[in-house]
């Protein structure tokens, strides 16, 4: 039996869904954290001069990116406590959902940072780096004011098109019961017994449309602004 479409839910929806963006947030930003710092020592690996920090780091990316997240999310999720039990006997069952979510994503998006810091660093012509070190500059100090601002302009096309994905990822959390945009969406379509699921559903997806316009006008503005006054070298 076709069910009726009811466009007014939709408008209706949208702000009882808004307060859990909270939620989403939060795991966005703790999964950039985890990422970013896994991230780091991957990359560092990658472009070491240690043949095996070198294949190990190489290894570990590609079988990161080649995990699905949701895979990746139930490894985690029914995993580690099994894990920290045998090892640990420390019983983690009690700990918040979102902790697995942002483990498990951060894990996945480590894998993603780690090839936009590489292939950033490695777009800086070397030459720069060997003058700035002839210049008297440390190597820490070639970094932080050769190198870095560089890189950073570099990567902010791929940073934007991770921090996208990274927000469509984060709707995974509602599958291990986690109360964020996805989860409150379903639950409103259970307490209507199915009923307004397309409304509902719809709802979301402009949320998520909103969402994803922002973050690229906002990547669109810092790449523009820091793009000011430099001069590509080809």
């Amino acid at each position: 039996m076709d069910r009726p479409f009811y466009p007014e839910k939709i408008f209706e929806t949208i702000p009882i869904l808004l307060p859990f963006l909270l939620v989403t947030f939060e795991i966005i930003l703790g999964t950039i954290i985890v990422g970013f710092v896994l991230g780091f020592f991957l990359a560092k690996g990658s472009l070491s001069k240690n043949k095996a920090a070198n294949k190990i780091s190489g290894f570990i990316v590609n079988a990161l990116r080649c995990t699905p997240s949701i895979v990746m999310l139930f490894v985690v999720f029914y995993g580690l406590p099994v894990l920290f039990w045998s090892v640990f006997k420390i019983d983690i069952n009690g700990w918040s959902k979102a902790f697995y979510v942002i483990f498990a994503l951060g894990i996945l998006f480590s894998a993603s940072v780690s090839e936009i810091m590489r292939s950033s660093y490695l777009s800086v012509p070397k030459g720069q780096k060997e003058a700035a070190l002839t210049s008297g500059l440390t190597e820490v100090q070639a970094f932080k004011r050769i190198i870095l601002p560089q890189a950073f302009v570099v990567s902010i096309p791929n940073l934007g098109n991770s921090f996208i994905s990274l927000l469509k990822e984060g709707s995974l959390a509602y599958t291990i019961g986690l109360i964020d945009l996805m989860g409150k969406g379903n639950m409103i379509i259970s307490m209507n017994f199915g009923g307004y699921a397309i409304e509902t559903y719809i709802a979301q997806a402009i949320i998520y449309w909103v969402l994803t316009f922002i973050l690229e006008q906002l990547f669109k503005l810092a790449e523009k602004r820091f793009s000011k006054g430099r001069v590509s070298v080809k």
